[in-house]
């Protein structure tokens, strides 16, 4: 789907939204430009990425729409093609920043630099919401985590503080997965942005240059932001991974000891279930209370140890 955006009666803004080949090639004879294909677009070195010749420029940046619906985040490639009097973009997703983009753009009349600028800005505005939600559902995980609470669950709902790890390692995961989309968008625009801002310095306008100069600080701390971030869901998913970790230790060692107080009244059972004539305690009265009285404390006398060496709580 091809729509065109116009100020002061010329087309300064050529939109295409998931075009076909054929539609591209109509939109590089109509508009003499060469405007590349998916195939090329999706090239993932910068070299194919970033390119100026004649006064030109070909950008492609991986962008990923939140799908807010619960489906998986697919990553497809924006591309522009800037001259000083159009701009063409090439999208196969849909992205709900252009309808604000679209809106901005008709509230008067702007050059092509200036709606690409307007585009990326865009664009770095919508990573750095994505960074903030990511750093809210951190912080949420974190106090879950952490909580007073869960000490209290583990020992009373060891199943119920299983089910939660289980459920938070999934959690960091697919946000480990968001924000490796988030770092291919800014690692892009952290090359992009200097390099439109360099080659055009001949022709671009001074506001211009300036708003560049801005978006390029901007994507710099939202890059070292999501580093902060990947550090602190890597520090989330090593500290579930240890208390996952310790509910194992501690059901091995409730095994362990388990099998230890286990051993000593089995002992003793076993001593008085041997069939020998000499043995004094089948006379007496109270020797069957004895024997359970003496299989009682073999199996207390070991947990009273584990007591007071610390080892069992």
């Amino acid at each position: 789907m091809l729509t065109e955006h116009q100020s002061g009666g010329k087309t300064v803004w050529v939109d295409l939204y998931n075009p076909t080949n054929q539609e591209i090639a109509q939109a590089c004879t109509d508009y003499k430009l060469d405007i590349p294909p998916r195939e090329s677009l999706e090239e993932i070195e910068f070299s194919s990425r970033l390119q100026y010749e004649d006064e030109v420029f070909t950008l492609s940046v991986p962008v990923t729409p939140h799908n807010k619906n619960g489906g998986e985040d697919v990553t497809s490639p924006l591309g522009f093609v800037l001259t000083k009097d159009l701009l063409v973009t090439v999208r196969f997703a849909q992205l709900h920043t252009f309808e604000a983009i679209t809106a901005r753009v008709k509230r008067r009349p702007r050059s092509a630099p200036d709606i690409c600028l307007v585009i990326l800005e865009a664009m770095i505005d919508y990573s750095a919401d994505r960074l903030e939600e990511l750093r809210a559902e951190a912080l949420k995980i974190s106090q879950r985590i952490f909580h007073k609470e869960m000490q209290d669950w583990q020992r009373n709902k060891v199943a119920r503080v299983n089910r939660m790890l289980r459920e938070t390692l999934v959690e960091i995961g697919d946000m480990g997965e968001r924000l490796s989309h988030i770092r291919d968008t800014l690692l892009v625009l952290q090359r992009a942005v200097p390099f439109v801002a360099e080659h055009g310095a001949g022709w671009l306008e001074d506001p211009i240059k300036a708003r560049l100069k801005m978006a390029s600080a901007d994507v710099q701390s939202l890059t070292e932001y999501e580093v902060h971030l990947t550090d602190k869901l890597q520090f989330l998913l090593d500290a579930d991974l240890g208390f996952i970790s310790t509910e194992q230790n501690d059901l091995f060692k409730v095994l362990t000891i388990a099998s230890v107080v286990g051993i000593p009244p089995v002992l003793v059972a076993g001593i008085y279930g041997m069939n020998f004539h000499a043995m004094p305690e089948l006379g007496w009265r109270y020797g069957y209370a004895y024997g359970l009285a003496l299989i009682v404390i073999s199996g207390v006398l070991p947990l009273l140890w584990f007591k007071w060496r610390g080892w069992w709580e």
